[in-house]
């Protein structure tokens, strides 16, 4: 009877050589939601033998759209989204390690999150964390297979620090927030997170393979408007990240970071996690503050000016706000009361 891997195994450009370096590989996909969740599913089913599953946000009726890996019981139970794929992918294949981390990718953690692995690919939905991303596989040198989508439309490109272009190169300077439409501003369809998402799978498994095929240029395309474009990215020797090997968002250090929360009216504040804060101490004093309820993951808490999600590490998303600033009234009110 033939094996698990046995019609992949078959595949002239894999082999049986190839699935053992799936196998060994190791890969940690940044974002968990629709484009995360389905490079997992496909990296899980194919073999790889590590996978690092890194989200920050809790599965919402609102995913089910196009994150195919969760369910309706996983919004209902407001499951963290990298535990419910660790969960699925599991019974997808038990033969691998899956090392699912529900915490916020930042300046602070980020070289320990992908430091131990062969290959970075971006679930990611916000160009911020995607720039930081790319400033710490670089300094690593670790290969990042890069994708994005919104609407209808998708871009990939893989990074390979010291043989070709960046991030930074293909996109320019950060562009300023409200300057460009986000899955906010103007939605995303499923069709086009699967197709982008399969290019990333794709070349995840030929950098573990190391494979003669690999993307040396960038792909646009479409789902709805039907294209698909391939163009040269030229590497700019004046780039700070890979042509100057400059930093400046990793080495950022600061007290506490706000970032917005795709399709909510929530901001997330994020401390540096030193170890020491006393989870079981503060979901306590705020229980005498408002309505509390400590769930398996994270601790709700409601009152008459707050409404948060809080997490061990210190992390809270901070829900019906309409900026960072407010957020972080709320966070240093709360939880932070020596800020």
């Amino acid at each position: 009877m033939p094996g698990r891997y046995h019609r992949q195994e078959i595949f002239f450009a894999i082999g049986r050589e190839g699935q053992q370096k799936l196998a060994s590989g190791r890969v940690c996909i940044i974002g968990i939601g629709a484009l995360g969740a389905s490079v997992a599913s496909m990296l899980a089913g194919a073999g790889v033998g590590f996978l690092r599953l890194v989200d920050r946000d809790i599965v919402e009726v609102t995913n089910l759209q196009r994150q195919m890996l969760f369910t309706e019981a996983d919004a209902q139970d407001q499951t963290p989204k990298a535990e419910a794929a660790r969960a699925r992918l599991t019974q997808i294949n038990s033969e691998i390690e899956i090392d699912a981390r529900i915490v916020d990718m930042n300046p602070y953690n980020v070289e320990k999150l992908i430091g131990d692995v062969d290959v970075v690919v971006d679930g990611l939905d916000n160009l911020e964390s995607r720039y930081l991303l790319n400033e710490a596989c670089d300094k690593l040198g670790i290969p990042y297979v890069y994708g994005g989508v919104v609407g209808s439309g998708g871009m990939v490109m893989n990074v390979l620090p010291g043989d070709g272009p960046c991030l930074e190169c293909l996109l320019g300077p950060l562009p300023e927030e409200g300057t460009y439409d986000t899955c906010d501003t103007v939605g995303v369809i499923s069709p086009i997170t699967n197709m982008v998402a399969s290019y990333e799978a794709a070349e995840a498994m030929k950098i573990l393979t190391g494979s003669d095929s690999l993307l040396h240029q960038a792909i646009s395309l479409d789902a709805w408007d039907s294209y698909t474009e391939f163009f040269d990215v030229d590497k700019d020797p004046e780039c700070p990240v890979c042509g100057r090997h400059r930093y400046a968002r990793l080495e950022k250090r600061q007290k506490t970071y706000s970032a917005a929360l795709c399709g909510h009216d929530a901001y997330q504040i994020t401390p540096e996690d030193d170890g020491t804060f006393d989870y079981d101490g503060t979901v306590e004093r705020l229980s005498a503050e408002g309505r509390t309820e400590k769930k398996k993951f994270f601790t709700t808490f409601v009152c008459d000016d707050a409404d948060l999600k809080l997490f061990p590490d210190g992390r809270a998303i901070i829900n019906k706000v309409k900026s960072g600033e407010e957020a972080q009234v709320v966070f240093r009110k709360y939880i932070d009361r020596e800020a």
